[in-house]
C-alpha cells in the first residue's frame, strides 16, 4: 500500500475532465431554452442597478434567489451529485443564499444598491464577466457551446454574479450573503484546479477582486475628511 504522502490532488478526483464537461452538456441539453429566460434575468438584473428604481432590491433579490434555489436542486442534487457525493450536502447551502437573499430584499434596510468608485466599476465587471464572458471559456478552450457554463443555469455564474452585484450594494444583511458564494467559488476553482483546467483562475479571481475592491472601499472610506458643521458652538455669537 502506498504511503500517503504519495498522493496527489488529482488521485481524490471521483470523476474525469471528461465526465465532468459532459455532465454540462447533458445538463445545458435538458434545460435548454430556459437558458434564453436565464439570460434575460441577468439582462434585468444589470438594467435594475443602473436605473435603481423603487423596490429594486426586492426585485434584484427575487432575480437571484430563484437562481440559487434553482441550481441548488437541478444541477447540485439531481445532477452534480451522481458524480460527487459531497454535492448532496453543499446543495442545502443554495437555498440557504437564495432563502438569505429574499429576507434581505424584503427587510427594511436589509439590501441597498447604491455603491459608488471603485467596488462599483468592479462589480460591474464581475456580473459582466458572469453573464457574458463564463459562457465564452468552453468554446474558448475546444469544448464547444454545448458544455458552456450560464447564468441561473450553473453554479459558478450564478455565484460569480452573486459576487459582482453585493459588490453594488450594502445593507444590514449584506454580511450574510457573502459567505456562501465565496465558498462554492473557493471549492468549484480548486476542483478545477485540480483538473488542470485552466478557467480555474478565472473562478479563483472572482472573489479576489471583490475582496480587493472591499478592502479599497474601508481603506477609502476612513481616510476621507469627516463632514463639518456649517456652523459649530464657537462660531455661534
Amino acid at each position: 500500500m502506498s504511503e500517503w504522502w504519495t498522493y496527489r490532488a488529482e488521485d481524490f478526483l471521483l470523476f474525469s475532465p471528461r465526465v465532468y464537461w459532459r455532465m454540462f452538456e447533458l445538463h445545458n441539453a435538458a434545460l435548454w431554452p430556459l437558458h434564453m429566460l436565464a439570460f434575460a434575468a441577468g439582462l434585468i438584473i444589470i438594467l435594475l442597478v443602473v436605473w435603481r428604481p423603487r423596490r429594486s432590491s426586492r426585485w434584484l433579490a427575487l432575480l437571484l434567489a430563484i437562481p440559487w434555489m434553482f441550481v441548488g436542486w437541478s444541477f447540485l442534487w439531481n445532477r452534480y451529485a451522481a458524480i460527487n457525493w459531497a454535492a448532496v450536502y453543499v446543495a442545502p447551502a443554495f437555498a440557504v443564499e437564495g432563502v438569505l437573499l429574499l429576507m434581505a430584499g424584503h427587510v427594511p434596510g436589509g439590501l441597498a444598491f447604491d455603491r459608488r468608485g471603485f467596488a462599483r466599476w468592479t462589480g460591474y465587471l464581475i456580473l459582466a464577466f458572469a453573464l457574458a464572458g463564463q459562457p465564452l471559456l468552453a468554446p474558448l478552450q475546444g469544448r464547444g457551446w454545448a458544455t458552456s457554463e450560464v447564468f441561473g443555469i450553473a453554479p459558478d455564474p450564478t455565484a460569480i454574479a452573486t459576487l459582482g452585484l453585493l459588490l453594488l450594494a450594502r445593507g444590514r444583511l449584506w454580511p450574510l450573503l457573502l459567505p456562501i458564494p465565496v465558498l462554492w467559488c473557493l471549492l468549484s476553482g480548486i476542483t478545477l484546479r485540480t483538473m488542470g483546467e485552466l478557467q480555474a483562475w478565472a473562478v479563483f479571481a472572482a472573489p479576489a477582486l471583490a475582496a480587493a475592491a472591499g478592502i479599497w472601499t474601508i481603506i477609502h472610506r476612513r481616510g476621507s475628511p469627516q463632514p463639518r458643521n456649517a456652523r459649530t458652538s464657537s462660531d455661534k455669537p
